[in-house]
């Protein structure tokens, strides 16, 4: 059997990147998933593992930060599936300034998707996980929620905030039967980190085994989470970081 056959799982961020495998590699286990994403290239992702895994991938165009995009996100998947066994809150947008360097408006657009984003999930998602009754929600954070550097202060602060919020909704949910876990991903090979590390070649041999993560890499461990494998596991942060965050 598959290890998520028959669940529902709704995937923010998923046009691309993590969230594409993500969405890949839950199809294959047998889940009926949701992609969202802001880009209009969510369609023509959920349509490509549609026809190459022979599962159902649909797809909603999304906002995180807007408390109206996630409440229609419920309701389309309440008309659907009348429920939702797991949440993969992923999306994220990278930010590289200091603080010195830092505008008043970069940093709330930063906190606003990054740390908002997964708060107005958990929230407005709640009620479907507990029909479910085992709910999963998986926290994408990073390992700069785990170890500082003397940059990107807004983002760090944001996966730092992610990593909080899931040991308490850890913590709040219990009682629904809902299980919520924290991912920190170090390095990993996406268009996204592709476009950000461009000047910084060195910056893929972080970590003892001196190379950046693939996507399917950070989508195994998110896997781990949302199957009845880990239901006995809540409040957990994991990192995915090659063994950076072991020194």
């Amino acid at each position: 059997m598959r290890r998520l056959e028959g669940k529902v799982a709704l995937i923010t961020g998923a046009a691309m990147g993590q969230g594409e495998a993500m969405a890949r590699l839950f199809v294959k286990e047998g889940a009926n998933v949701v992609l969202a994403d802001m880009s209009e290239k969510v369609k023509e992702t959920a349509e490509k593992i549609t026809n190459e895994e022979g599962g159902e991938a649909k797809y909603i165009q999304m906002d995180v930060s807007n408390s109206s995009d996630w409440n229609k996100t419920a309701e389309y998947i309440e008309r659907m599936y009348s429920r939702l066994d797991i949440l993969v809150n992923n999306a994220g947008i990278p930010g590289r300034k200091s603080i010195k360097e830092l505008t008043e408006d970069e940093w709330v657009k930063i906190m606003d998707v990054d740390a908002k984003g997964v708060f107005l999930g958990m929230k407005s998602t709640l009620e479907l996980l507990k029909k479910s009754g085992h709910g999963s929600i998986v926290n994408n954070s990073s390992i700069w929620a785990l170890v500082g550097s003397g940059a990107a202060a807004s983002y760090h602060a944001a996966k730092g905030a992610v990593r909080m919020l899931t040991k308490t909704a850890a913590i709040e949910f219990a009682p629904f039967g809902i299980r919520v876990n924290c991912i920190h991903p170090g390095i990993v090979r996406t268009p996204m980190t592709e476009v950000l590390l461009a000047d910084s070649k060195e910056s893929w041999r972080i970590g003892p085994l001196g190379r950046p993560a693939e996507p399917y890499e950070i989508a195994y461990a998110v896997l781990f989470f949302a199957s009845d494998e880990s239901s006995y596991i809540t409040g957990v942060d994991l990192p995915v970081d090659g063994g950076y965050t072991a020194r």
